[in-house]
């Protein structure tokens, strides 16, 4: 039996993906902060780690696991209380990640899985972001993630543990937070919303779709040394978006048109425009590597991914489980 440990195994990416590496039948063990985070997948081992940073004890925790696959990060924010947001970052996700890395190296670990971000590459573009362009990080998290990267392929350099590197856009899904739940609550309280005449296109995942790119980077014998961006494979304008989430909630859209100047110029006065930013600006990948190198395909559509998302949604609002 093949063991895997997984990092953050109690979030919304880790517990898919621990749920699905226990139903292939693989021994799991995955990390949380304390003991109120226990995993709730059931055949995983959990494994109190702490604050995850360069001091980070993660020795006995690797003997025995063939593959890491490391999702804990200090996540992007958009109101970020921090004194030092980059320095808080790096101790995360530069620091703490070198730390794993070389003591998973130490441990005999074969191969290490790191979820970054699509942010490396940048945050706006008029062409699909490839693996190949030159990286362009323009916020605290972005700059820490690629730093990770490059903190990583020296680590593969020197010591022949295999490393794979996954930057994802916006994943969405079941158990989904922040800016991808509150467009849900908005639309399905049908609140007017100024996007009709944007014209841009965004790519999302599903985390489906995004646990099914990991283990095929677990398991593929191609993928060690790469770095592979992910997407459902569908790009989307803002307004289809909304018309595609209201169809899930079976809600009528209610979209109005307003100037697109306009929109930045508000985003900018009431102190939310990377959030506006988002919604009106494009940020699309080329999913071209990771389907010529490992042969992957989304399994999962837009259409399906949202029609679960809203599902969801629905059975957690019926419940008046607090969002």
């Amino acid at each position: 039996m093949k063991t895997v440990l997984v990092t953050g195994a109690n979030g919304f990416i880790g517990s898919i993906l621990c749920n699905r590496l226990v139903v292939e039948k693989w021994n799991v063990s995955g990390t949380v902060r304390s003991a109120e985070n226990y995993s709730s997948v059931q055949g995983v081992k959990s494994v109190i780690i702490g604050d995850v940073s360069a001091a980070t004890d993660w020795g006995a925790d690797l003997q025995g696991i063939d593959t890491v696959v490391h999702l804990a990060a200090r996540v992007h924010v958009m109101k970020d209380s921090s004194a030092e947001p980059l320095q808080a970052y790096r101790e995360v996700n530069v620091q703490g990640t070198e730390r794993l890395a070389r003591q998973a190296a130490d441990a005999g670990v074969n191969r290490f899985i790191f979820l970054s971000t699509v942010k490396v590459n940048g945050e706006e573009n008029r062409k699909a972001y490839t693996e190949s362009d030159r990286p362009s990080p323009m916020d605290s998290y972005g700059i820490s993630k690629m730093e990770a990267e490059l903190k990583l392929r020296k680590i593969a350099a020197e010591t022949g543990m295999a490393v794979v590197i996954l930057r994802p856009p916006l994943v969405y899904g079941p158990g989904v937070k922040a800016n991808f739940l509150k467009l849900l609550q908005t639309v399905d309280r049908r609140i007017p919303l100024p996007f009709a005449g944007v014209k841009n296109k965004r790519s999302l995942i599903y985390v489906d779709n995004l646990v099914d790119a990991i283990v095929s980077c677990v398991l593929h014998p191609n993928a060690p040394g790469q770095t592979f961006l992910v997407s459902d494979g569908k790009d989307v304008s803002t307004p289809e978006l909304i018309r595609m989430i209201a169809a899930a909630l079976q809600k009528q859209p209610r979209l109005f048109r307003f100037p697109a100047l306009a929109l930045y110029i508000v985003g900018r006065l009431t102190g939310k425009g990377p959030a506006v930013d988002r919604l009106i600006g494009s940020l699309t990948v080329d999913t071209g590597k990771i389907k010529n190198e490992l042969g992957w395909t989304a399994p999962f559509t837009l259409e399906e991914g949202l029609q679960n998302t809203a599902f969801w949604y629905k059975r957690i609002k019926k419940s008046n489980y607090r969002l």
